[in-house]
């Protein structure tokens, strides 16, 4: 009994990749929720986080960045920053979600590269799709990579195995709707286009990765 449940409580742990992905999203979050909360630093960290790290459209154009490669570097430095501790709570959820998945299919390093061009995938859809003045910022571009590699692999499965493809369509009208409600109740604020590219870029990422070669990542030592 006793080495049953220490198996369950393994099997529970979550993967070191995925603790230390989760540091970096937080710790941004936390230091300026503690800077607006006047425990330390000054309420103008938060602006200024936002102004030289989060992903501005109109530095596609004609504005001036703060520094020569900031309209290169926001494609990734987005993804670090939050509009909230509710926006870094439900992300982080998100990942510890759908994080395991993905490592089990193709490792960490599987899973650190669905991520990383996820979060690219998501910042080249808004600067193509919004024409919004205001920064986007969050990790929820990656989040849906990681589910569009998910929902590509399992309707892979579901091809070989010659079932039906429609709890996988399901699961994506679900995204939908889900943006939808979002949406609405954000007035509109929502990135979507974010999310759409995040969840194309893990799609196509995933129908890359053949079964094999996804057997091999996640045999690679970590």
């Amino acid at each position: 009994m006793r080495a049953g449940k220490e198996e369950q409580h393994r099997g529970w742990r979550a993967p070191p990749v995925l603790i230390w992905l989760a540091v970096l999203l937080a710790l941004p979050e936390l230091v300026l929720q503690a800077a607006d909360l006047g425990l330390f630093g000054s309420a103008r960290w938060r602006p200024l986080a936002y102004q030289n790290f989060a992903f501005w459209v109109g530095l596609l154009h004609d504005w001036r960045p703060n520094y020569a490669i900031q309209p290169y570097s926001m494609f990734v430095t987005y993804s670090v920053l939050h509009g909230g501790f509710g926006h870094l709570i439900g992300n982080l959820a998100a990942l510890f979600v759908l994080g395991p998945i993905v490592i089990d299919q193709a490792g960490a390093r599987g899973f650190l590269a669905v991520w990383l061009l996820s979060v690219l995938g998501g910042a080249v859809a808004f600067g193509l799709l919004s024409s919004s003045a205001q920064p986007m910022v969050g990790a929820s571009g990656a989040l849906f990579g990681l589910a569009g590699a998910w929902l590509a692999w399992d309707g892979q499965e579901a091809r070989r195995a010659r079932t039906s493809l429609w709890p996988v369509a399901n699961r994506v009208a679900g995204l939908v709707l889900l943006n939808l409600a979002l949406w609405v109740l954000q007035g509109g604020r929502l990135a979507w286009e974010t999310h759409l590219g995040g969840f194309v870029t893990g799609w196509i990422w995933a129908m890359w990765i053949a079964p094999s070669s996804r057997k091999t990542l996640s045999n690679l030592p970590e």
